[in-house]
C-alpha cells in the first residue's frame, strides 16, 4: 500500500504549499482512526486542507461554521415531521460525511459542543433514542484561533481529549508564499484535485496501520511517558488513559507511513508534544508544550 499513501501525499501537497509536517501529522490521524484539532490564526489554509483530503479520498465533505446560536440539532440532525406519510422522518446533520470541519469551534455553545462528543468517540448519532452509524472512514477536523478569545467558549476537557492530534499550520515562508502566488495564477485549487485512492482503501490503511508492531519497552516508555505527566508538579491534569492509547496508536500509523512494520522511540518523541500536550491542564500558566518536551528529556528512552 505504499504507493497509496505517496498518491495521497502528492496529492494534497499540490494545493498544501510547503506544509509537508503538517500533512503527515493529519495523515497520521487520520490513519489512526482518531481526530485533528487545529489550532491557528485565520487564513493559513486550515479549510483547504480539509477540503483537499475529503477530495483526495472521494468522500463525502461537510463544514459546519460553529457560532454561539448553533444547536446541537444542526450538526446531528433531527426527526421532521411529513405531512404526507404522517411520520416523523429523519434528516441527517452534516456529521454524516467522511470528512467533517468544525469551523472555529469554540465559537459553539458548550450544549452543541457536546453533540460531537458521542459521534467522535463512537462514530455513532443518537436522536430520540435511535442510534445511527456514520459512514466511514469518519474523520473530525476542527479549527479554532488560538488569539481571539472574544465571545468564544473553550473547549472542555472531555471534548480537548477526543482529539488524537493538536497542531498547528503556521504562516508560510517567504518562497512558499511566492509559491502560492503562483499556483493561483496557473489556476491550480483544491477543486481540481482528482481522488487518488479510495474509500476502502483508506480504512485498509487504517487496518494494516494497527498491526505495526510495538515492543514491550516501547510500550512502557509510552506508559512512562503519560504517568509522567500525572505526577508532575507543574501539571493539575495529567492525560488520561485514552491519551495512553491515543500515543501507541498514533506511533503505528506514523511508523506505517515510514514504510516500516515496527514503531521505535523517535515515533513517540516525534508525536508526543502534539498527543499530549492538549490534553494537559498546566498550572500557574506554563506552557504545555514546554512541559511535554521536559518530560521527554527526563523519561528513560528504551
Amino acid at each position: 500500500m505504499r504507493d497509496r499513501i505517496e498518491r495521497l501525499t502528492e496529492n494534497l501537497g499540490q494545493v498544501i504549499v510547503g506544509k509537508s509536517d503538517a500533512i503527515r501529522l493529519v495523515l497520521v490521524a487520520l490513519l489512526s482512526g482518531g481526530h485533528t484539532l487545529l489550532e491557528d490564526v485565520p487564513g493559513v489554509g486550515k479549510t483547504l486542507l480539509a477540503k483537499s483530503l475529503a477530495r483526495s479520498i472521494d468522500g463525502k465533505f461537510q463544514r459546519i461554521q460553529c457560532t454561539p446560536d448553533l444547536l446541537p440539532t444542526d450538526i446531528t440532525g433531527t426527526n421532521i415531521w411529513n405531512p404526507r406519510t404522517g411520520e416523523f422522518e429523519f434528516l441527517p446533520g452534516p456529521v454524516f460525511a467522511n470528512v467533517v470541519l468544525a469551523d472555529e469551534i469554540n465559537r459553539a455553545t458548550p450544549r452543541t459542543q457536546s453533540a460531537l462528543l458521542e459521534v467522535m468517540e463512537e462514530q455513532q448519532v443518537t436522536v430520540d433514542g435511535n442510534s445511527r452509524l456514520v459512514p466511514t472512514p469518519f474523520f473530525v477536523i476542527a479549527t479554532q484561533n488560538p488569539v481571539e478569545y472574544q465571545g468564544t467558549f473553550p473547549l472542555p476537557e472531555a471534548q480537548m481529549d477526543r482529539f488524537a492530534l493538536s497542531l498547528s499550520l503556521g504562516y508560510p515562508s517567504e518562497t512558499e508564499e511566492l509559491q502560492m502566488l503562483e499556483r493561483l495564477q496557473l489556476g491550480t485549487i483544491s477543486k481540481d484535485l482528482q481522488p487518488c485512492i479510495s474509500l476502502d482503501e483508506v480504512k485498509e490503511l487504517q487496518r494494516l496501520s494497527a498491526q505495526v508492531k510495538v515492543e514491550a519497552s516501547l510500550q512502557q516508555y509510552v506508559l512512562n511517558l503519560v504517568r509522567a505527566t500525572r505526577e508532575d508538579e507543574e501539571i493539575t491534569l495529567g492525560v488520561s488513559p485514552r491519551g495512553t492509547i491515543t500515543l501507541q496508536r498514533a506511533a503505528q500509523a506514523l511508523a506505517f507511513l515510514d514504510d516500516r512494520d515496527y514503531a521505535i522511540p523517535d515515533d513517540v518523541k516525534y508525536l508526543a508534544p502534539h498527543v499530549l500536550a492538549h490534553r494537559m491542564i498546566p498550572a500557574g500558566g506554563r506552557r504545555a508544550r514546554a512541559i511535554v518536551d521536559r518530560l521527554l528529556n527526563s523519561v528513560a528512552i528504551p
